[in-house]
């Protein structure tokens, strides 16, 4: 990696070329052109062939993955929901307790899975972005190309059933089809960029009536084909002659609203803005209202013109990074890297780590991680943006400190708090 700051100012990691990768996998255009012409805007149907991997998604996720997890690795809710007629399945009527030595209530029993599976009902394996190796992997480079939290789920429905009737999303997604045909009606949306508190039950009617009506796109997904929806577009999807397994790759976006709801709560540290109403103002009477409505909008606007873009930013840095985790550390394997690390141990930054270097004060640096700050002295500034922005990195070359001691020091500091991994071969 390089960096994407100019040397002695705030220092972050650039996007690597494994992320480029994932979201080639997932769109058959350039990054710009999606960026410009399809993000949070219309959908976007890429063909097997037209994508860098046509043997398709399998090596992802495979109907042979989904029944592993179904039986043999102790799925408890919320890792399953399952759908029939357009309803939630109970999740009562799929689990139970996973007995002796198990002795939890809602454990994924697999024979009812499969009583249910076979008389129509569709499977939802949630949050395989923390399940699921290679789906860890893709969520992680993919969050890492979009600057935007990443979940996955799989879908699998039995021939020729649909799970949910017509609907939108609150968040953009990847279909990647892996198995199997579904049919995808697809129309615009009842309410452009919805937010999360915007689901579609509360448009029902209207979603109902835009089913009815032409779709934007309808199309039959085979395997190895993706498709891009924008949040807010109506939906639907069934399987065809056979069985489907489909991957929705969730993007999580931050919106203006978000930025609206972040310069709200800081504004409480403006007097003018927590005083109280006067003494016996009748709040049901708009006469009442209307002189506080005037003083608290000025007062609002003469507050925002002078708000700080560092101090929202840190807030949606810390609403936003902890919904992408960097890739899994092994902590036994950390733990003997921390007693025998010397100078000829070679390191690198641990892979998806979202991170940002900056001065604090005349003497020390701050690392800002997506669960905590670490300072360290500002001569060690050289030594991390080295480990880094870079691929691998030998402890006694991390450059800007005097002697191996402070850089074994420094080195065991950034394993021991998993900013950095031990370099593999």
């Amino acid at each position: 990696m390089t960096s994407t700051q100019p040397p002695g100012g705030p220092v972050r990691p650039a996007v690597s070329s494994a992320a480029t990768e994932a979201l080639a996998r997932c769109v058959a255009v350039e990054p710009a052109k999606f960026a410009a012409a399809h993000w949070g805007r219309t959908p976007l149907l890429s063909r097997a062939a037209e994508l860098p991997n046509p043997a398709g998604f399998t090596d992802l996720f495979s109907p042979a993955d989904a029944d592993e997890l179904l039986s043999r690795r102790g799925l408890r809710t919320p890792f399953l929901r399952v759908a029939q007629d357009g309803q939630l399945v109970p999740a009562a009527r799929y689990t139970g307790g996973g007995g002796a030595g198990a002795e939890i209530a809602d454990q994924v029993l697999d024979e009812r899975v499969l009583e249910l599976y076979a008389s129509g009902a569709t499977l939802v394996l949630q949050g395989l972005h923390r399940t699921w190796p290679a789906l860890v992997d893709l969520a992680r480079d993919l969050g890492a190309a979009l600057a935007q939290p990443v979940q996955v789920n799989a879908y699998l429905t039995p021939a020729g059933n649909q799970g949910f009737a017509t609907h939108y999303d609150t968040h953009d997604v990847f279909v990647l089809q892996v198995d199997g045909r579904k049919h995808w009606r697809i129309h615009p949306p009842v309410l452009p960029d919805p937010l999360e508190r915007q689901p579609w039950g509360g448009l029902a009617d209207e979603v109902s009536a835009t089913a009815d009506g032409p779709a934007a796109l309808d199309v039959v997904l085979e395997p190895g084909d993706a498709l891009y929806l924008p949040r807010g577009w109506l939906h639907s999807a069934q399987a065809q002659e056979s069985s489907s397994l489909h991957l929705t790759v969730g993007v999580r976006a931050l919106t203006r609203y978000a930025i609206v709801e972040e310069l709200l709560a800081l504004a409480a540290g403006d007097p003018r803005l927590r005083a109280g109403l006067p003494f016996g103002t009748d709040v049901a009477d708009p006469d009442a209202i209307e002189p506080e409505l005037t003083e608290t909008v000025e007062a609002l606007r003469d507050w925002l013109l002078r708000a700080d873009p560092a101090a929202v930013a840190a807030r949606l840095r810390a609403r936003a990074w902890p919904a992408a985790r960097p890739a899994p550390i092994r902590p036994l394997a950390q733990a003997a890297a921390l007693s025998t690390l010397d100078v000829d141990t070679r390191l690198t930054a641990r892979p998806g780590l979202r991170w940002r270097l900056e001065p604090q004060g005349p003497d020390r640096v701050a690392l800002r991680l997506f669960d905590r700050t670490i300072t360290l002295p500002t001569r060690c500034g050289p030594a991390v943006r080295a480990l880094l922005t870079g691929a691998v990195t030998r402890v006694g070359d991390l450059p800007g400190l005097d002697d191996d001691a402070d850089r074994v020091v420094l080195a065991r500091r950034l394993l021991r708090e998993a900013v950095a991994v031990p370099a593999e071969g």
